[in-house]
């Protein structure tokens, strides 16, 4: 029809094809309006199975031929129809094969990863595809956007498809459960999960670790040329008004060398920007506190206090108990509604019903993940991983950064994510007197519940435990 609007194929041409099911298999009112589209447009259509040909002339001379061809579209559909059903009973007899462990044969419904192919002995792992897979999900953890890693490995010369790599494609499979092995489908919404469908590339506790890391959407670097390492992860907060922090660079006063000052790296309290109220906060340099950070957490006794859990993980415990609770209760409530909508005979359920199960779909989604996430927390305490960045790893990343890497900078914002749960910062002191003084207090509260007040030095970034003071 694009040929014949665009002047491309001419009045009084003829369109063959083998049977009218070959022109179209949708319900037979949309297939007739097809074809009666076409034949408007001046072509002729010939059925080469039994001669029939169908154009304004012959319609017009024998209308009984449109009702035939309705008819050969109801059959058409019909038989499409049929064998759609069939297609899919056997589908989901394969699945439910599968899932009891009678069946281990292909399953064809559905996309299968780019990192398998299937051999005469089953589904087999392509070695440089997995190595694909595995330099994204390096990337991922990194912290680096997609498209940046995409770059990277463009340039590293990996691939994830013969078409090559983009960030849109690295965004997809981190969420392919197909990297744990498992082929998730659908059919007409029934959802099946088939474990042990692929050979595994990520292992159950990897898979667990990549979607905690997915569900934190503060993890990716922002827009910036430096990338932030206690700013843009939603964990600093002015001391004085309990508003958020925020990095400003200069780029605009670089040295000759392209390098920026540290002067010209603030952080800004957004209250006190804004004229909300904060009158203490303003402004400082973050490279101080970046310093003593990085200083701070390359001692091994330091991180190995500050990730003490304070209660042996009883608050956190406390809080999955709460959360489970919570989807149970809301579980509870959505089959409440849901049974009221199926019990109304009349098929014209009340608007307001209607809203209430939305609303208890989205309230559940967020519990689960709620769940999710302090599920993720109480295992890593239980098996000591409580302690996710290591003194070493501090010391090495943080030689790194001093020399400009901004790889490393990206690595230790995951460490400070990783470690820490919100960090105050009082930039004229504690007491907000010190305004043109030397000091700057931070308080460190870690995700243990642990918290460590410095006192960090405005100009060398060296620092002292609350405990030393004067």
């Amino acid at each position: 029809m694009r040929a014949v609007e665009d002047g491309r194929i001419n009045d009084g041409s003829v369109l063959i094809v083998e049977g009218l099911d070959r022109l179209s298999r949708a319900e037979p009112i949309q297939a007739q309006a097809q074809l009666a589209q076409i034949i408007n447009a001046g072509i002729t259509v010939v059925t080469a199975s039994d001669g029939r040909e169908y154009n304004r002339a012959g319609l017009k001379a024998q209308p009984m031929d449109l009702v035939y061809s309705l008819l050969v579209m109801i059959r058409a559909h019909e038989e499409s129809d049929t064998k759609s059903k069939r297609v899919k009973a056997a589908i989901r007899r394969q699945c439910e094969g599968w899932i009891s462990g009678s069946f281990r044969g292909v399953i064809r419904n559905g996309k299968d990863p780019q990192w398998v192919r299937l051999t005469n002995e089953g589904w087999e792992l392509i070695p440089e595809r997995v190595a694909a897979v595995k330099r994204a999900l390096e990337l991922y953890r990194l912290g680096l956007g997609a498209g940046r890693a995409a770059n990277i490995m463009h340039e590293e010369g990996f691939q994830l498809t013969e078409g090559g790599i983009s960030g849109l494609q690295i965004y997809r499979t981190i969420k392919l459960p197909a990297l744990r092995g498992v082929k998730r489908l659908s059919l007409e919404g029934e959802d099946y999960e088939l474990e042990e469908y692929y050979p595994r590339v990520l292992s159950d506790a990897e898979w667990n670790d990549l979607q905690h890391l997915a569900g934190q959407r503060l993890r990716r670097r922002g827009a910036g040329e430096i990338p932030g390492i206690i700013t843009g992860v939603g964990l600093a907060y002015c001391g004085y008004c309990g508003t958020a922090l925020v990095a400003q660079n200069i780029m605009k006063r670089r040295r000759v060398d392209g390098s920026i000052a540290d002067g010209n790296r603030r952080l800004h309290c957004t209250s006190y920007s804004k004229n909300g109220g904060c009158s203490a906060g303003g402004s400082c340099s973050v490279v101080p506190i970046e310093q003593a950070l990085l200083k701070f957490c390359t001692d091994q006794l330091n991180l190995q206090r500050l990730m003490q859990p304070s209660d042996d993980g009883q608050a956190v415990h406390r809080q999955l108990v709460d959360a489970r609770a919570a989807v149970a209760k809301i579980t509870g409530q959505l089959g409440k509604v849901t049974d009221a909508l199926l019990a109304d005979e009349s098929g014209a359920a009340p608007l307001a019903f209607v809203r209430k199960a939305r609303e208890l779909e989205s309230q559940l989604k967020d519990a689960e993940q709620s769940v999710s996430t302090l599920e993720y927390e109480v295992s890593s305490i239980s098996a000591g991983a409580a302690q996710p960045a290591q003194a070493e790893r501090w010391a090495d990343l943080s030689v790194q950064v001093e020399a400009g890497d901004y790889g490393a900078r990206e690595s230790v914002r995951q460490l400070v994510m990783d470690t820490f749960s919100r960090i105050v910062i009082f930039m004229r002191g504690v007491d907000a007197t010190d305004r043109e003084g030397q000091f700057i207090d931070v308080q460190l509260l870690s995700r243990t519940g642990q918290h460590r007040l410095l006192r960090i030095h405005r100009k060398t970034g060296d620092w002292v435990a609350s405990e030393d003071w004067d």
